[in-house]
């Protein structure tokens, strides 16, 4: 059996160990959180290294992909490196062709559609489904300045997203990636400033990394969708609370969580050999079987 371990900049308390069946192949998943410690992940990646078949990072991007562009972040490739031996991935391979996939299946089994409105929490992490997004004509707004600095601008189109891309993702990846990012117990925070709730309020569809979202729940989401990954059971009980129509995990449910993106992405370097550098990336990624998952709650 391949052996997968994804080392997580969150917390621990989301720590767990499953089973995927990835091309016919069983792959043993772990989480390993170390509460926002980069030394501490850089550590346990130097002991993981030559000992599993694929690591994840989770909790932190390596690669900002924006219309193809790669951005390293700094943090990331430093606990990239600490192994020299097996592969290390951070799941923007997976989320650049299978994100985008899922949007527009969504629109094609017409669970989504225009003139919904979307908040994308985060896009400049999530190209693929932006893309998606603003291609088929939805409103979306991107929440990457509002949620990621505090600056109360939306970005209303792609091309405006991609001209920040281009004049702000080289000096950004730079800096520490907890600046940009809630990572460890923050993670489990929810914020109880609303000064932003406005836009979750003109939102049909809530969209994005689900670390993001949480931060800033607010305690209504009445009669609205989110499409999201990485959940547990006790945040669907939390949505539920809150009164959310229906979720929409990009990965696969497996004993009540969704899968980040870094762990499928290890799960398949494990167990085809193929990585996201490879020719062959893409189409390995939509043979995987990855299917999105849809619940809802009222």
């Amino acid at each position: 059996m391949k052996h997968v371990v994804s080392v997580s900049l969150g917390s621990a308390v989301r720590d767990h160990d499953t089973e995927l069946d990835i091309f016919g192949e069983k792959v043993h998943v772990s989480r390993r959180g170390t509460n926002g410690d980069l030394e501490r992940a850089r550590e346990m990646i130097q002991q993981l290294d030559n000992h599993v078949d694929a690591i994840g990072l989770g909790g932190i991007d390596r690669y900002l992909v924006v219309n193809g562009q790669r951005y390293e972040i700094e943090d990331a490739k430093g606990l990239a490196a600490a192994a020299q031996t097996t592969p290390v991935v951070d799941g923007s391979g997976v989320k650049a062709i299978w994100e985008y996939q899922v949007i527009n299946q969504l629109v094609q089994h017409q669970i989504i559609h225009p003139p919904m409105k979307v908040l994308l929490v985060s896009a400049l992490d999530r190209f693929g489904m932006a893309q998606a997004f603003y291609e088929n004509g939805f409103e979306t707004v991107a929440g990457d300045f509002i949620f990621a600095s505090h600056i109360d601008y939306p970005i209303n189109s792609l091309a405006e997203l991609e001209k920040f891309a281009r004049r702000l993702l080289p000096n950004l990846t730079k800096m520490p990636f907890a600046t940009l990012y809630p990572t460890g117990q923050e993670q489990e925070q929810i914020s109880s400033d609303t000064t932003y709730h406005h836009y979750f309020a003109d939102a049909d569809i809530i969209a994005g990394d689900f670390h993001f979202i949480r931060r800033h729940l607010p305690q209504n989401l009445a009669g609205k969708l989110m499409v999201t990954n990485t959940t547990t059971s006790q945040d669907r009980d939390l949505l539920k609370e809150r009164r959310l129509k229906a979720l929409i995990t990009t990965t696969p449910v497996v004993h009540g969580r969704s899968f980040g993106t870094n762990v499928i992405e290890a799960a398949i370097v494990a167990a085809t050999g193929v990585k996201p550098d490879d020719s062959a990336w893409a189409k390995t990624v939509l043979d995987a079987g990855l299917r999105y998952d849809f619940t809802r709650f009222d």
